[in-house]
């Protein structure tokens, strides 16, 4: 075999390899491939921050989705949390149940399908004196449409969606 044809074998195979592994990418639930949240707290993979550094408490306080400050971190779930100042920080530590967002910062009418999507810290909502995260303000939109029936079907599906992310 000359050394064109060995060289066009192997771009073939290499071609062949790639579209393989484009197509088993596609439509095959590997666990390794999930979405990069796979905490029972979404938390940045490389930083630990949960709520992408934003001060969980601001949202109650100053009705606004503020960045929290570096000098100002406590741990709390597996994740560290940021404040804008340490009277936040204060309350939360006092209180992590009331002050971090629901459903570990998952959309929750993507728990309420029973799916984890990872929320976004400036789709946001205190209701009910709780902080939801929603993926997108369609989301958000829906669940104000209908919150008691997405709180209803969320609640029955976390536990579910729990045993599926990591401790």
């Amino acid at each position: 075999m000359t050394a064109e044809r060995q060289e066009g074998n192997a771009m073939r195979l290499g071609f062949a390899t790639i579209w393989l592994a484009a197509l088993l990418l596609t439509v095959a639930p590997w666990p390794a491939l999930r979405a990069a949240t796979t905490e029972r707290v979404v938390v940045d993979r490389y930083t630990g921050l949960a709520i992408d550094g934003f001060d969980p408490v601001a949202y109650f306080t100053d009705h606004e989705a503020r960045m929290g400050d570096g000098d100002y971190e406590a741990s709390s779930s597996g994740a560290i949390w940021r404040f804008c100042n340490a009277s936040n920080m204060a309350a939360f530590v006092a209180n992590p149940e009331i002050y971090g967002p629901q459903f570990g910062g998952y959309d929750p009418v993507g728990i309420a399908r029973g799916v984890p999507v990872q929320g976004n810290p400036l789709v946001w909502l205190v209701s009910g004196q709780r902080l939801f995260l929603f993926d997108r303000e369609e989301s958000r939109t829906a669940f104000l449409a209908d919150p008691e029936r997405y709180l209803k079907q969320a609640r029955q599906q976390w536990p579910a969606v729990q045993a599926t992310l990591a401790d």
